[in-house]
């Protein structure tokens, strides 16, 4: 059988190692990370390296140990650098910052900082903390504009420009891998919220999309080992896997936010709050002057899955610092039904109709979110939430069929 490229990198590049650790007795098979099966098989695949590692507070065992003191303690690893991306290693910053260069406290070891660094500045980071091995093990949240999947697509880059192998700790995508959802961007919108064109609700695992990356976006493949997790389905949901949830982002809290933050990230391009500053974030969207008529509005739309609730809050910090707002809460009542990207856009459609004081950020933030100037141009025009999801359906389609070759798990 002929191998084309990208199907000798997708099949090349799955690390073999054992059957992950016995369930408990009486339970279902419950998954288990790639840091599971890594540690399980004494690190055979790191064996005689020098690892650095691409991590932040999501990457902890079962029992909430973080990964880089586990492994900081086995002498069957040879751990000697840690690299902290957006939010930083131990994830003390927000949004936009990072920790810089330090040495972590609590293992002496130094700490790279890798936030908004590519190509072959971060190949200069890679080769100064002198390892032979880049290891990658955070948790993502399936959409598009979270930044630790442009992370991982960086560090690719860098690691193939430095000369490094690239091991890749798979973990779930907590919002099921069932479908890719919403518009793909276009390439002249590139950003560090979307290097590449993929759909906005991607629907992959870091290993799958680190697949893809290897086999149809980077110039020069890198040496890459995935380590796969076992017992989890593509249909799974984050609270059926029995792992912690450490949020990955300050404005992260709970699976919940994931779960809608692919179509209401959107509002971000706008003069709404996005809900920062609250218990809330990304379920609750509001501004001043918006009243019940929204929620009303958007509920006429009948729109599968989901109901939405007047709301009025008052964020600590982000837009509308300190004062009260009016908006709508999302309430997600059928998870299998609900499009979080669709849902999005008619909560756009419904605000520019009901609320007179609507505007786009001025800087067009809203394209660079949705990959296109699209969206903004076809609400702006009038457009409904229809017609404005129909016009990316071919491109989604061809993206889905990519995206096929580079699955993983049924």
């Amino acid at each position: 059988m002929h191998l084309s490229r990208r199907n000798l990198l997708a099949s090349a590049t799955v690390a073999a190692l054992p059957a992950s650790p016995p369930a408990t007795p009486g339970r279902r098979d419950e998954p288990h990370t790639g840091f599971e099966r890594l540690a399980a098989d004494g690190y055979a695949l790191l064996q005689g390296t020098r690892v650095g590692i691409v991590t932040n507070p999501t990457g902890v065992t079962r029992d909430v140990r973080h990964i880089v003191d586990v492994m900081h303690a086995d002498p069957r690893v040879r751990l000697t650098a840690v690299f902290g991306p957006e939010h930083g290693f131990r994830g003390t910053a927000q949004a936009g910052g990072s920790e810089g260069r330090y040495d972590d406290p609590a293992t002496g070891l130094p700490v790279y900082d890798t936030y908004l660094k590519s190509g072959q500045q971060l190949a200069d980071v890679f080769t100064a903390a002198g390892v032979d091995t880049v290891v990658f093990d955070i948790q993502d949240v399936g959409a598009r504009f979270y930044t630790y999947i442009w992370t991982l697509y960086d560090c690719m880059e860098a690691a193939q420009l430095a000369g490094k192998r690239f091991v890749v700790l798979d973990r779930p995508n907590p919002v099921t891998g069932r479908q890719a959802l919403g518009p793909v961007l276009h390439k002249e919108f590139a950003t560090f919220v979307g290097r590449q064109p993929i759909a906005q609700a991607h629907g992959m695992t870091v290993a799958e999309l680190a697949r893809l990356f290897n086999g149809e976006f980077l110039s020069r493949p890198v040496e890459l080992d995935t380590v796969l997790m076992t017992g989890w389905k593509r249909s799974d949901w984050y609270d059926t896997a029995a792992l912690p949830w450490v949020p990955p982002s300050p404005n992260m809290p709970t699976p919940d936010t994931a779960l809608v933050y692919s179509g209401t990230c959107m509002f971000e391009g706008t003069n709404l709050s996005e809900g920062r500053g609250t218990t809330r974030p990304f379920e609750l969207l509001g501004a001043e002057g918006i009243d019940g008529r929204w929620a009303a509005a958007v509920n006429e739309l009948a729109l599968p899955g989901v109901r939405f609730r007047e709301a009025y809050f008052a964020p600590t910090f982000s837009k509308f610092q300190g004062r009260t707002v009016g908006g709508v809460q999302i309430h997600v009542h059928d998870r299998a039904a609900y499009d979080p990207v669709r849902t999005g856009i008619a909560l756009l459609v419904t605000a520019r109709k009901v609320w007179d004081g609507f505007a786009w950020r001025p800087d067009d933030w809203i394209d660079k979110l949705t990959g296109s100037t699209r969206v903004r141009t076809m609400i702006d025009a009038g457009a409904g939430t229809d017609e404005v999801a129909g016009a990316w359906q071919e491109e989604l389609a061809a993206f889905r069929r990519i995206r096929r070759e580079y699955l993983l798990y049924r």
